[in-house]
């Protein structure tokens, strides 16, 4: 959608105040309240659950240009962890800002309500892949749902992308442990399908892959919304 000045300067407004964070260590913790929200503007992030018993379960990674928290503000109380994978930096977004901007930008308001619905099909397609598909179904929807993302944002294309998450960070989003994931990638590498070695993924047969996960990238880059 293209933008007014009013509404670039109230994104603008947004951005002004960037922060740095080393990886590993959480910006948002499970239960704290007064939360800000983030937008990423480099770097990845997980959002994940931590279970009384030590057990992480991954939610999803947030790649550049995805918001952070938003729920964590809309409920006043951080529902979940998020936690740098690399050196990120992001634009930390007040409460109150965010309000402020919906109240007086409402397109911007349609957009971020868009943009998290989209968040939420992705939840969706998650839970299907947990509950209904196998591993090497699961893990083959996994890269091509992350490559799609990041083709998007200009940082992959159909033969592959950068990728820094180990097989521990795969093991705990696709609910698999780090051996099923190391076999699973063998798996289809063997297969000529793609190869996940050394911090990329390299697709080598897009076609064979999506029909192995019965991929339909609509829900991901299907148009924003249409605002006049």
């Amino acid at each position: 959608m293209a933008l007014s000045n009013d509404e670039m300067s109230a994104l603008d407004r947004l951005h002004a105040r960037r922060k740095l964070f080393p990886p590993g260590r959480d910006m948002v913790h499970q239960g704290q309240v007064n939360q800000s929200a983030y937008i990423l503007a480099s770097g990845w992030v997980c959002s994940y659950k931590l279970l009384s018993g030590g057990a992480r379960q991954i939610v999803d990674f947030q790649i550049p240009g995805d918001f952070l928290g938003l729920r964590s503000v809309l409920f006043r109380t951080a529902d979940h962890n998020i936690e740098p994978v690399t050196k990120v930096e992001a634009s930390e977004v007040l409460a109150i800002d965010l309000l402020d901007t919906f109240s007086r930008t409402p397109r911007l308001a349609t957009a971020v309500l868009w943009a998290a619905s989209r968040d939420e099909a992705m939840v969706v397609e998650h839970l299907v892949g947990i509950g209904r598909r196998d591993a090497k179904e699961r893990t083959a929807h996994f890269l091509l749902e992350l490559g799609s993302r990041l083709k998007l944002v200009g940082l992959g294309s159909a033969q592959g992308y950068a990728c820094p998450l180990s097989q521990y960070m795969l093991a705990d989003a696709l609910g698999l442990s780090a051996v099923h994931v190391n076999r699973v990638l063998r798996e289809l590498r063997e297969d000529g399908l793609v190869t996940f070695q050394n911090g990329h993924v390299v697709i080598h047969d897009i076609d064979r892959l999506m029909v192995l996960a019965d991929f339909d990238k609509s829900y991901l880059d299907h148009d924003g919304p249409l605002l006049k």
